[in-house]
């Protein structure tokens, strides 16, 4: 087999019973306690050294992608649930509309400072503790 071959292959994984690939959980529905859609995960952020995913991005609010502001969840606020199809958080809408937010163009929200603002908010214990 050629190495582009298993290069290919190796890219299509599929989802085992506790294993999901990232381009899967990407456009994921989040959905509140009571079950309502509440938004959709953008992206995962990974910590470099772990490897452990640290945030799920949420996707909320705006038409079709415009205007929309990005939400970090901690990822260990996130439980999937299979008769969903997707992530139930224990967050109501009105709590994600007060939570820490970045726009689309907000290239420096990435630092210590905000990622603190961010656990507190949420009440767990930050992924680097």
């Amino acid at each position: 087999m050629a190495y582009d071959d298993v290069r290919k292959t190796d890219a299509d994984i599929r989802e085992t019973h506790d294993l999901i690939a990232s381009d899967k959980v990407e456009g994921t529905k989040v959905y509140d306690p009571s079950g309502e859609h509440i938004g959709s995960i953008e992206r995962i952020l990974v910590e470099k050294r772990s490897g452990k995913v640290s945030y799920a991005v949420l996707s909320f609010g705006g038409f079709f992608g415009i205007g929309d502001d990005h939400y970090p969840l901690p990822w260990s606020k996130l439980n999937y649930d299979e008769s969903l199809g997707g992530y139930r958080v224990d967050v109501t809408k009105a709590q994600l509309e007060g939570a820490p937010r970045y726009g689309r163009e907000d290239d420096n929200y990435w630092n210590e400072e905000n990622g603190r603002r961010v656990y507190d908010y949420y009440g767990v214990t930050p992924y680097w503790i």
